[in-house]
């Protein structure tokens, strides 16, 4: 299976578009569904952080004061991931980020998203939450670190892509998860998912169970 990019933004709000930045980045590099790598930095924006989110995620001023220049991290960044294919979990969240941060450095973002939110609510209707750490807990997955941190959500993340594969492959049929997968997957709405299933198998055969 080709090499996935899963990505994890902490930010000073919601919008670059209205002037929100990013304050930390971590990327998790999953190739066959094991962590082969990862990158992680905080980043100095030249913004306020306010309170409330400080109070959210535990990054202070203080600390991004110290943290090197947001378009430097971002090309880093940038670098690490290469055009390997991106999942975030929200990613329509980070996937803004990315570009307008990349766009800031000067630096393309050609790299499709996946994203975990709309493929756990394809997969798992039943699920009383889909966020991040509800689906992580009712899955009993493994907890990285302190929720809102870049690293650890981008690891938890990468832990809920990976039984999100898993099911794929046991339990649907689907040979190779794979990231173009993943994409036409979360862009099926509930009712067609049977069609859908059915006919990725008839174009690619059984599963092998792992």
């Amino acid at each position: 299976m080709s090499r996935i990019a899963v990505i994890d933004f902490e930010t000073t709000g919601i919008s670059p578009g209205q002037g929100d930045r990013a304050t930390e980045v971590a990327i998790v590099l999953l190739e066959r569904g094991q962590v082969v790598d990862r990158f992680q930095s905080l980043m100095n924006a030249g913004v306020h952080i306010p309170a409330f989110i400080t109070q959210l995620t535990g990054i202070t001023n203080a600390m991004v004061a110290g943290a090197p220049p947001a378009e430097a991290v971002m090309a880093d960044a940038a670098r690490f991931v290469g055009e390997v294919p991106m999942v975030a979990h929200n990613a329509s969240f980070d996937r803004r980020y990315w570009i307008a941060e990349l766009a800031r450095a000067g630096v393309p973002a050609p790299q499709p998203f996946a994203c975990t939110v709309l493929l756990s609510r394809r997969l798992y209707p039943e699920a009383p939450s889909h966020k991040l750490g509800s689906l992580v807990d009712w899955f009993q997955l493994p907890r990285t670190g302190r929720a809102h941190r870049a690293l650890a959500d981008a690891e938890m993340a990468a832990e809920l892509l990976q039984r999100i594969q898993h099911d794929l492959r046991t339990r649907h049929g689907v040979a190779e998860p794979d990231h173009a997968f993943l994409r036409a997957l979360q862009a099926c709405t509930r009712s067609a998912l049977p069609k859908f299933f059915l006919a990725r198998a008839a174009a690619t055969g059984p599963a092998t169970t792992v």
